[in-house]
């Protein structure tokens, strides 16, 4: 009975700390809708004949389709990984890795991807064969890498963060050594059209789906399995843990698995759109993924944190850089600002544990 309820999620706080980011949001965007102006932008619309014809029509800066696909593009990528470090930072770790993973899968899946298309060695070849091996190259990359860096920490009894800072500078120079520095392009036109689904003109489909399936998918793992009770569990307390017959070696190999086998799936959107990597790919993406876990509700101390959370301090990150390109704020200013968030977070983090030990105590 004490295990199972020391391994059981926060839920009620998590639920709080959710439904304020969804206040947050919604202000934001309503600022950024009000605030924005409007600007007259040219659309292509189709007549009753069936004709496209080019016409000028005026819409708000922020709320119009196009803008909120880039919004919810741009918020994807880091989200997917965001979920991912959710994982590795309710567990008391920490990822600093992730964007080498990133560019590390990209620049191998893109180097596949490209020897099956136009110009590749293999293009005779059917396409869908090297997307197959393609995306296998791009996410089975990043999952190695991810368990390189769990096995480590197991392994050698190092802190996440040395371990993790190393290999972000490895994982980096191998995608250097690979590429020569140079961007890997040449995919197939299959893969590229995929990826690039769309619903009307610059509303592109695949990112949402794939990151509402990866929110869902990481959120089920962590309130509804076992296994995602023992991640909590022993980021809220690993000695306890490890008494009550949980094997912590194998939890903090796993965390940092899922971390790695998120940023091979944020890599797979990140080529099928882009049509390109290169090994400065994902430069700071670990800032703003950590970021986006911490706005949304993962304790840095471990033994809190939601898939949601992630998915949601993502939105509210983007939501905060698209305001200071709308609002014509100087965009110097945007990494002082995401930090200046992130403190803040903490902060309050910090005060909410204080505020639940003393009524713990008063009790």
């Amino acid at each position: 009975m004490t295990q199972t309820i020391a391994a059981r999620p926060p839920r009620s706080r998590l639920r709080l700390q959710e439904g304020g980011l969804i206040v947050v949001i919604f202000v934001l965007g309503l600022i950024l809708t009000l605030c924005g102006g409007r600007v007259t932008r040219p659309r292509f619309e189709t007549d009753a004949k069936g004709e496209r014809h080019r016409v000028m029509v005026e819409e708000n800066i922020f709320f119009n389709a196009q803008n909120l696909a880039q919004v919810a593009k741009d918020t994807s990528i880091i989200a997917i990984m965001a979920v991912g470090a959710t994982f590795v930072i309710i567990s008391g770790g920490i990822d600093l890795s992730v964007g080498a993973i990133y560019a590390l899968a990209s620049v191998l899946g893109a180097v596949v991807f490209r020897a099956y298309g136009p110009d590749g060695g293999h293009a005779g070849a059917s396409p869908w064969l090297g997307i197959l091996l393609g995306l296998a190259a791009c996410v089975g990359t990043a999952t190695l890498a991810g368990l390189i860096n769990g096995g480590m920490i197991v392994a050698l009894r190092v802190h996440p963060f040395i371990i993790t800072l190393g290999t972000m500078t490895i994982f980096r120079g191998i995608a250097f050594v690979i590429t020569d520095g140079q961007s890997v392009t040449g995919f197939p036109e299959a893969f590229r059209n995929l990826m690039r689904w769309e619903v009307s003109d610059g509303v592109f489909l695949m990112p949402v789906v794939v990151v509402i399936a990866v929110t869902v998918a990481g959120g089920t793992f962590l309130t509804r399995l076992a296994a995602g009770r023992r991640v909590y569990a022993v980021g809220g307390n690993e000695l306890a843990s490890a008494f009550s017959g949980i094997n912590v070696g194998r939890v903090k190999l796993g965390v940092f698995v899922l971390s790695g086998l998120s940023a091979g799936v944020a890599a797979v959107l990140a080529l099928g759109h882009y049509g390109g990597a290169s090994s400065g790919d994902g430069q700071g993406y670990e800032l703003n993924v950590i970021a986006a876990a911490v706005v949304g509700g993962a304790s840095l101390s471990g033994g809190k944190g939601s898939a949601l959370g992630a998915l949601l301090g993502a939105l509210v990150i983007q939501l905060i850089n698209a305001g200071i390109v709308i609002l014509h704020i100087n965009q110097n200013y945007s990494q002082i600002i995401v930090g200046a968030v992130v403190i803040i977070a903490v902060v309050l983090d910090q005060f909410n544990n204080w505020l639940a030990k003393r009524r713990l105590l008063s009790k």
